[in-house]
């Protein structure tokens, strides 16, 4: 490969990088063409970035972007392919259903909500990280809560008022 070709991969790579706000490193390891065809037709559905590397373009792309990466730099050997996404938990999800029918791919590390997680026996722990999207969901639902319980009250309290009143008046 040409250093201008090295340079411009490593650029996109920054881009991307700078662009989805989470990333898993990932062993590709072993999968055959139509696994790793389905792996990515699964990603792109998914709305998953899905790009095999070479380990050391990956790493000067790191470098050159702010932020934290020296404990990701250890996982970055053999076989890596990056899935960049900007909901946490989406690659995990998407991994965790690929992988009980083939047992690839595996996580090596992943880089979500601005922390690093190193090993695959963290997939569970991955998986149910709550996305931005779910949290200010869960924010707005509690914030409804006491105002659907004041409401209901003065409904069921007005509905039992007009009964009595009813009553009174009937008499």
């Amino acid at each position: 490969m040409k250093k201008e070709d090295k340079s411009t991969l490593i650029e996109d790579l920054s881009a991307s990088i700078k662009e989805y706000s989470h990333f898993y490193v990932t062993d590709t390891f072993g999968m055959d063409a139509g696994m790793t065809s389905n792996l990515r037709r699964t990603c792109f559905n998914q709305g998953v970035k899905l790009v095999v590397v070479k380990n050391t373009l990956f790493r000067k792309a790191l470098e050159q972007c702010e932020g934290s990466y020296e404990e990701l730099m250890p996982s970055l050997k053999g076989t890596s392919a990056i899935m960049f996404s900007n909901t946490g938990n989406l690659p995990a999800k998407l991994i965790q259903d690929f992988s009980k029918r083939t047992k690839k791919p595996v996580i090596k590390s992943a880089y979500v909500e601005e922390c690093v997680y190193v090993g695959g026996n963290l997939l569970e722990t991955l998986v149910s990280i709550k996305s931005r999207e779910e949290l200010i969901g869960e924010v707005v639902g509690l914030l409804q809560s006491p105002m659907k319980n004041v409401v209901s009250a003065l409904q069921s309290g007005g509905t039992t008022i007009h009964g009595l009143l009813k009553t009174l008046g009937d008499k």
